[in-house]
């Protein structure tokens, strides 16, 4: 695939090298690359890292790249072409005005993918006849759904490609196996394939317990899934191309990888399975810029509520990260972040626009010192660290840069 050198970024001054981050070791020189006064950086090159990583851990031969959510906040277009680039095959996303969008943003860069998108209402018919004209994969869930996507390829005079969706024990969306209605559907997709209403590329379905890799409801989930395949199969749908593995099944259950996996997070280098490793590199690091220190008394409180009291005389740094700009307020008090290598405790309630550091009394942190939130590097933040800390889950972490945090990409494209 043909794409256009350079770095992607969201200002126009030079970045570092590929696949380098800034190093910001060094206090006494601002590094002038750093977007602003919070950043994200997003390695493509760790992206793409990461694809080869999974491809080899799941022995499958095809992999969908999930980018949905802005890539889980890190930038779908960028994420997208670094993913084909790294070898993935698909992208996937949720939504049909996710598709239309990805699939505009490939093709000003020159590129195009098989895209999916199967989280949308049947009332959506302008953007259903947009995405299936555009040649976008739509996911269906119901018998409701297969008949709406019939009708908007007759409008758009188009064969849509459709993806039956069946709902093995998630019960969340899908059409389920356990209950018989994907066996009462199944042959109403066959007979639209087999009229030319339709081009039904297979069934996928999503596990609901793969990060623990062996909980029986895994097998039981693929052993339902087998039963769908058999039931399109059956039913006159005889080439397809079926998946069910997201990140955590991909990455430990090479047996249930069928015709292709679906990975999320493991994309973003984020572990999926706690306590285990397979030599994923983390995609984004956050970071802010220290723009005011201050010397504290000994019996101060602290930010709002008055929450905590300094024991000794020390010095704080302003962090201008907040809750708006997705910071998670419930982590107040229980994270650190790394100034110049060395880390530092938040202290007192995390504010909409930023929060309060303890230096201590003799820390050699100045103004303009970059503060690393999610780091990348050895010792360094964690995602993990930060969402233990907020009672949630690394994916939260992953996406929650947002308001006024400035996103760059490095690690070049291919």
């Amino acid at each position: 695939m043909d794409m256009p050198n350079g770095e992607n970024a969201s200002d126009a001054r030079a970045l570092p090298d590929e696949g380098a981050f800034p190093d910001d070791g060094d206090a006494a020189v601002a590094d002038p690359t750093f977007p602003g006064l919070l950043g994200q950086t997003v390695d493509l090159a760790a992206v793409r890292h990461n694809i080869a990583a999974i491809k080899k851990a799941s022995g499958s031969p095809r992999l969908m790249a999930v980018v949905k959510a802005d890539a889980y906040s890190q930038g779908a277009p960028e994420v997208a072409c670094a993913a084909l680039n790294g070898g993935a095959d698909q992208l996937g996303v949720a939504t049909l005005q996710e598709s239309l969008d990805l699939r505009e943003s490939l093709e000003l860069r020159g590129t195009s993918a098989t895209i999916l998108a199967w989280l949308w209402h049947t009332d959506e018919a302008l953007e259903l006849e947009a995405a299936v004209a555009s040649g976008i994969h739509v996911g269906v869930p119901s018998e409701e759904h297969l008949a709406a996507v019939i009708a908007a390829g007759r409008r758009a005079n188009v064969q849509p490609r459709v993806t039956a969706i069946a709902d093995t024990g998630l019960n969340r969306s899908g059409i389920s196996v356990v209950n018989g209605a994907f066996a009462r559907v199944a042959p109403k997709f066959a007979e639209a394939h087999l009229r030319g209403e339709i081009n039904c590329t297979g069934v996928f379905s999503h596990l609901a317990c793969a990060d623990e890799p062996g909980n029986p409801a895994n097998d039981m989930q693929a052993e339902r899934f087998r039963e769908a395949m058999g039931m399109l199969a059956d039913a006159g749908v005889a080439k397809q191309l079926n998946h069910l593995s997201n990140s955590p099944a991909s990455l430990t259950r090479p047996d249930l990888s069928f015709d292709m996996v679906r990975p999320g997070l493991s994309v973003y280098g984020l572990e999926p399975v706690a306590g285990r490793t397979h030599g994923l590199r983390p995609v984004m690091r956050w970071e802010a810029r220290i723009p005011v220190i201050k010397d504290v008394p000994a019996g101060e409180a602290i930010s709002y509520g008055r929450t905590w009291t300094t024991d000794r005389d020390t010095r704080t740094a302003i962090i201008p990260c907040g809750y708006a700009d997705g910071m998670p307020r419930s982590a107040s008090g229980k994270f650190e972040v790394s100034i110049n290598g060395v880390r530092y405790p938040q202290v007192g309630r995390v504010c909409m626009d930023q929060f309060v550091v303890d230096l201590g009394p003799d820390a050699p942190v100045r103004p303009g010192d970059v503060a690393v939130i999610v780091g990348t590097r050895e010792g360094e933040p964690t995602a993990d660290e930060l969402a233990a800390a907020a009672g949630t889950i690394n994916y939260e972490i992953l996406t929650a840069p947002r308001g006024r945090t400035r996103r760059r990409h490095v690690g070049g494209v291919d």
